[in-house]
């Protein structure tokens, strides 16, 4: 996620991350999120797709 990093807040990352029960990976590992899974990073970008869409409706 590092590369695109800065489409989505890291407040919002890490509020969607708890939501989904993925930060407590990423607070063991450091505050990386290289060791994240790729469907869980996904799970994260389509959950801030679907608040974005919210918000412009």
């Amino acid at each position: 996620m590092s590369r695109n990093s800065k489409l989505i807040s890291q407040n919002l990352r890490e509020e969607i991350a708890r939501e989904l029960g993925v930060y407590d990976q990423v607070k063991k590992d450091g505050g990386s999120w290289g060791n994240v899974s790729s469907k869980d990073c996904g799970n994260i970008v389509t959950k801030a797709i679907e608040i974005a869409n919210r918000a412009v409706e």
